[in-house]
C-alpha cells in the first residue's frame, strides 16, 4: 500500500449544524458532471463539477436520510425523515424550469428562516441567502408517503423499502411511481417482515430517529446485470454467478432474480429474492420461506459492496466482482467468496477480520480495494492474495492491513470514476460540510502475484469453469424436464376447466357447441349426403394438444335384416389451437351404404375427446441420460387403459324431413346439375331420350304412379297447441301453415326459400326418387268440439312410395311428439270435447291395431306363394289409421 499517494482537493462547503456532521445521514451522488450532496439536513444541493459551482438547492418538508439515483429514465429519489420519499429530474432543463416557476416563495422562505440557520450555515453569505437559487418541494409532491421508512433502494421499474415497525422491520415492493402520475405511490406487489435479534430503537411513527440506520441494497448475478445494467439503480451491483448461486440458492440462480440485501442495526445480514416477494400486503410472506441470515455481524452493518480479487488475463478484460463484503460499525469486515474445498467441491470461502473503528462510511474501489473512513482517518485494505498471502492459492488474505490516506474527518464516500493509470478518484464529505475529491494513484512498487501463482490461478479458473459448465448442463436438462411438466399441468388445467364448464351446464347453451347441417353432393355418379359438423369455441380457454372432434353415425338395421345389429361409424378429427371465438368445421358422408340405400333415420353424435396419453406421455417418458422404465412400462394407474376422456356436445337425428330435396325451388340457372334430383337409371335414360319428350316410359315407377293411388298420412294439431310450440318461430305477418312447414323443414337445406316464399304446401323428392308432397293447412274439425268447430292445422303427407311416405310421416310424428313434450306446458288447457266421439274413433282405431296384429301374424304362416291379399288388406289397414289420423290437442 505504499504506492498509493493521495491527492486532496477540495470543492465546495455546505451547510453543516454545530458539532459537525454525524455519519449515516449524509449522501453524495454522482450524475455525470453533476454532484448531489446531502449534508444530513433539510437540503440536497447540486454542484457542477465542470464548472465548479452550485447549480440548485432543494429544500425538503424534512431531514434528507437517503438518496438515490435511476438510471433509465435518470430520475432522483429523496427519502425525507417522517414524511416519505419524494422524486424529481436530476436534468438542468427541469431544474431551470423550477427555478423559474419557484417566483418570490423561496425569497420569503429564506428570510423566514434566516435567524435559526445563518449560524449554522457553512455555504451561505452573510445575510443568509445562498450564493444559488432555493427550490422548495412541496410537502404534497410526497409519491410514498411513509413515516416509518428508513431506507430503500431502485430495482429497475420497483421501488424496495425497508420500514421500521414496532417489532418487526418490513421490506416491502412496491412499482416504481413516476412524478406528474398524480402524486400518487405506485402499487404495492410484495411484502416480508424480517425477524430482529433485539428490539428496535422506538414504537412505530416514534419521531425518533434510530441511532443507526439500516443498509440496503440490490445484488444482480453477472450476467442478468449486463443485459440490464440499464435498469439499475445507485445501491446495486454485480456479483460472479458461482458465488452468487452459494450464497443466494438455486432458486435465485434459476429464476434469475436480483437479490435484496439487507444490514440491520442489530448485525444482522439478510437477503430476500426480489421474484419470491408475497404479493398481498394483507398477508405477509413467512420470513422463515423468504428470508435467509447470511451472517450475523453482532455490531450495527454500516456498509455492504462488492470487489474484484481475483486477477485476470491481459487480454480478457473481466471486472465482475467475485467477493461479497460488509462492514460493520466498530470496525468487523466480513469477506466471502467462492473456493474449493479437499474434494474439488464449490464451496462458500468466509473470513472476518477486525479493523480500527468505528467506521463512518465506506466505498469498494477496483483492484480489490476497500476504502473506509474512521474519526481519524481515511484508510484502505486490500483483500487480493497479493495484500497477505495465506499459502492458499485464490483464497482470502488471512490479514487486513489498512493504511492511511492522510485525509481525516469523513463522513461519506462515493467512487468517482476509475483513472487510466490504475488509480481511483473518491468524492467525500467532511464532518465540516465540505466536499473534496482524493485521488490516489497506484504507483509501479506495489508487488504483485508471482508467476506460479498466476498458473496455477489460471488452472484454477478452468477447472472452475469446467464445473461451472457441468452444472449449466444439468440445470439445462432439468430446467427442461420442469418446463416439459409445467406444459403438462398447464395443458391438464385448461383439460379440466373445459369439463368443468361443459358438464356444468347440461341445461343452459354450452360455451363449446357442434351443430350438425345436412347437404346432397355428387362426387362421382351417385348422389351422397353429407353432413357439416361445425365446432364453435364461445369460452374463454383454448382447445389445444389431446384434443379431438368425435363424430358418431349410427343407423338402425332394417326391418329384413333382423339378424343384423345396428351399424355404427366413428370420426375422430384432431383439434390443433382452437383458441376462444374460433370455429372448425368438419365434412364427412352419411350416405347410401355399400348396399346404395340410405337407411334413415342416421343418429350424429358429437363429443370431444381429450387423449391422455398423448399429452402426458412424453412428459413421464424418461430423458435420454436417465435410467428408468419406459413410457409402456408406466404403471397402469399413471396410464390407465382407457386413456382419455369424452365429454359429449351434441346428438341429432337425422330423418327423412332433413333429406329432402326441392329441385323446383331453386331458380333454373342457379340449380346444380347433379342435386336436380336422384340418378336415373341409364337405360330408363336412354329410351326417353330415343322415345321422344311425348312419350310415356314404361318403367315400374312410372306405371307404379300411373295405376297405384298414392300413399297418404295426415296429422291434425290443434291451432293453439302449435301456437305456443311455435312461440318466436311464428312472427306478425306469417301465416300459422306457413310458419308450421318452416318449422318442419328447420334442418332442410331449403329452408331459407320456403321462408322467402312464405310456402305452405311444397313438392320434394325423397332419397330413393320418389315424389313426396308436403301440405300444411288450416281447416275446422267439426265433428269433436262440444262448443262448436275446432280450429286445427293439418299435416298432409303424399307419395307414390308407402316407403317414403311412412319415412316423412314418421319424421313429421317425431317432431310433434317432441314438441307436446318440451312445449306443451306452454299451451292453455284443452277445449271441451265430445267424450262419446272420441270414445268411437279411438275403439275403432283399436280394432284396426287389433287387425293389423292378426294380418302379420297371418303373413308369417301362410304359405310364400299366396300371401298377396293379406299384404294388400294389410295395406289398406294401414292408410285407414294415417288417413284421417288423431287429434292432438
Amino acid at each position: 500500500m505504499a504506492g498509493l499517494e493521495p491527492r486532496v482537493e477540495y470543492l465546495e462547503s455546505f451547510r453543516c449544524p454545530l458539532g459537525g456532521l454525524a455519519a449515516g445521514r449524509p449522501r453524495v451522488l454522482c450524475h455525470g458532471a453533476a454532484v448531489f450532496v446531502s449534508a444530513g439536513s433539510e437540503r440536497v444541493s447540486v454542484y457542477e463539477q465542470e464548472g465548479r459551482l452550485l447549480t440548485a438547492v432543494y429544500s425538503f418538508p424534512a431531514q434528507v436520510r437517503h438518496l438515490e439515483l435511476s438510471a433509465v429514465p435518470p430520475l432522483l429519489y429523496v427519502l425525507c425523515a417522517q414524511k416519505g420519499i419524494f422524486c424529481l429530474s436530476p436534468d438542468p432543463e427541469s431544474r431551470s424550469m423550477n427555478q423559474d416557476d419557484r417566483g418570490d416563495r423561496d425569497s420569503e422562505d429564506d428570510k423566514d428562516s434566516e435567524d435559526g440557520e445563518d449560524s449554522e450555515d457553512g455555504e451561505d453569505s452573510e445575510d443568509g441567502e445562498p450564493p444559488c437559487a432555493v427550490i422548495s418541494v412541496d410537502p404534497a409532491a410526497c409519491l410514498l408517503p411513509d413515516a416509518t421508512l428508513c431506507t430503500f433502494t431502485v430495482v429497475g421499474d420497483k421501488l424496495v423499502t425497508l420500514a421500521q415497525g414496532p417489532v418487526h422491520w418490513k421490506v416491502q415492493l412496491f412499482e416504481c411511481p413516476r412524478p406528474g402520475e398524480d402524486a400518487r405511490p405506485g402499487s404495492q406487489v410484495g411484502e416480508v417482515e424480517l425477524s430482529t435479534s433485539s428490539p428496535l430503537a422506538g414504537p412505530l411513527g416514534d419521531p425518533t430517529a434510530p441511532h443507526f440506520l439500516p443498509v440496503l441494497c440490490c445484488v444482480s448475478p453477472a450476467g442478468l446485470g449486463a443485459l440490464h445494467s440499464r435498469a439499475w439503480g445507485s445501491g446495486g451491483f454485480l456479483l460472479e454467478r458461482a458465488l452468487f448461486g452459494l450464497l443466494f440458492g438455486v432458486d435465485a440462480s434459476l429464476l434469475e432474480s436480483p437479490v435484496i440485501l439487507c444490514g440491520l442495526p442489530d448485525g444482522q445480514l439478510c437477503c430476500v429474492v426480489l421474484k419470491t416477494l408475497v404479493t398481498s400486503k394483507l398477508s405477509p410472506g413467512d420470513p422463515k420461506a423468504l428470508v435467509k441470515i447470511l451472517h450475523h455481524l453482532e455490531e450495527p452493518v454500516v456498509f455492504i459492496g462488492a470487489v474484484k480479487t481475483e486477477s485476470s488475463p491481459e487480454d480478457v478484460e473481466d471486472t465482475r466482482p467475485d467477493c461479497l463484503v460488509a462492514l460493520g460499525h466498530d470496525g468487523r469486515v466480513l469477506a466471502i467468496k467462492a473456493g474449493w474445498d479437499e474434494a474439488g467441491t464449490l464451496v462458500p470461502e468466509l473470513r472476518e477480520y477486525r479493523l480500527p473503528g468505528p467506521v463512518l462510511c465506506a466505498a469498494c474501489g477496483g483492484g480489490g480495494r476497500v476504502y473506509h473512513s474512521t474519526t481519524s482517518e481515511l484508510c484502505v485494505v486490500d483483500l487480493t492474495q497479493g495484500g497477505v498471502p495465506n499459502g492458499g492459492l485464490g483464497g482470502l488474505p488471512s490479514l487486513l492491513c489498512p493504511a492511511g490516506l492522510g485525509v481525516c474527518s469523513v463522513v461519506t464516500l462515493s467512487v468517482s470514476s476509475e483513472v487510466p493509470e490504475g488509480g481511483v478518484r473518491l468524492l467525500a464529505l467532511s464532518t465540516r460540510g465540505r466536499l473534496m475529491t482524493c485521488c490516489l494513484q497506484l504507483s509501479s512498487e506495489v508487488p504483485g502475484p508471482t508467476r506460479a501463482a498466476a498458473a496455477s490461478t489460471g488452472q484454477r479458473i478452468k477447472d472452475l469453469l469446467s464445473g461451472i459448465g457441468t452444472v449449466s448442463e444439468r440445470v439445462s436438462a432439468l430446467r427442461k424436464a420442469v418446463d416439459q411438466r409445467n406444459k403438462v399441468l398447464t395443458c391438464l388445467n385448461e383439460a379440466m376447466n373445459v369439463s368443468c364448464i361443459l358438464l356444468s351446464s347440461r341445461e343452459s347453451p354450452r360455451p363449446i357447441s357442434c351443430t350438425v347441417t345436412t347437404a346432397w353432393s355428387r362426387p362421382q355418379l351417385q348422389d351422397v349426403l353429407m353432413a357439416t359438423c361445425q365446432l364453435e369455441n364461445g369460452s374463454g380457454l383454448s382447445l389445444d394438444r389431446g384434443w379431438a372432434l368425435c363424430v358418431r353415425v349410427s343407423t338402425r338395421a332394417a326391418a329384413s335384416d333382423s339378424d343384423v345389429a345396428s351399424v355404427a361409424t366413428t370420426y375422430t378429427v384432431p383439434v390443433y389451437r382452437l383458441g376462444p371465438g374460433d370455429r372448425r368445421e368438419v365434412t364427412l358422408p352419411l350416405g347410401p351404404g355399400e348396399d346404395g340405400v340410405l337407411h334413415l333415420p342416421l343418429t350424429v353424435s358429437c363429443a370431444l375427446h381429450y387423449s391422455l396419453r398423448d399429452v402426458v406421455g412424453g412428459a413421464l417418458a424418461p430423458s435420454e441420460s436417465s435410467e428408468g422404465p419406459s413410457l409402456d412400462e408406466c404403471p397402469s394407474d399413471v396410464l390407465p387403459e382407457l386413456d382419455g376422456v369424452c365429454l359429449p356436445l351434441s346428438e341429432h337425428t337425422v330423418d327423412m324431413l332433413w333429406c329432402l330435396r326441392f329441385p323446383g325451388l331453386a331458380a333454373p340457372h342457379t340449380r346444380a346439375p347433379g342435386l336436380l334430383g336422384p340418378v336415373c337409371d341409364p337405360v330408363d335414360t336412354f329410351l326417353g331420350s330415343v322415345l321422344g319428350p311425348r312419350s310415356e316410359p314404361a318403367g315400374p315407377a312410372s306405371l307404379k304412379a300411373k295405376f297405384l293411388p298414392p300413399s297418404v298420412a295426415t296429422i291434425k294439431v290443434s291451432t293453439e297447441l302449435l301456437r305456443a310450440a311455435l312461440g318466436d318461430h311464428h312472427s306478425a305477418g306469417t301465416s300459422l301453415g306457413c310458419a308450421a312447414l318452416q318449422w318442419l323443414l328447420a334442418e332442410n337445406a331449403a329452408l331459407d326459400v320456403v321462408r322467402s316464399r312464405q310456402l305452405s304446401s311444397v313438392q320434394g323428392v325423397a332419397p330413393d326418387g320418389a315424389d313426396v308432397h308436403l301440405t300444411v293447412r288450416e281447416v275446422a274439425v267439426t265433428d269433436l268440439g262440444a262448443a262448436g268447430p275446432l280450429q286445427t292445422v293439418e299435416i298432409r303427407v303424399e307419395s307414390s312410395s308407402p316407403a317414403s311416405m311412412c319415412g316423412t310421416h314418421h319424421a313429421v310424428i317425431g317432431r310433434l311428439q317432441r314438441m307436446v313434450v318440451e312445449r306443451g306446458a306452454r299451451s292453455p288447457g284443452p277445449p271441451d270435447l265430445r267424450v262419446q266421439c272420441l270414445q268411437q274413433t279411438h275403439s275403432s282405431y283399436e280394432t284396426l291395431l287389433r287387425e293389423v296384429q292378426t294380418l302379420r301374424d297371418r303373413l308369417c304362416t301362410e304359405d310364400e306363394g299366396s300371401p298377396d291379399a293379406t299384404a294388400q288388406r294389410l295395406l289398406q289397414v294401414h292408410r285407414q289409421l294415417r288417413n284421417p289420423s288423431l287429434l292432438l290437442v
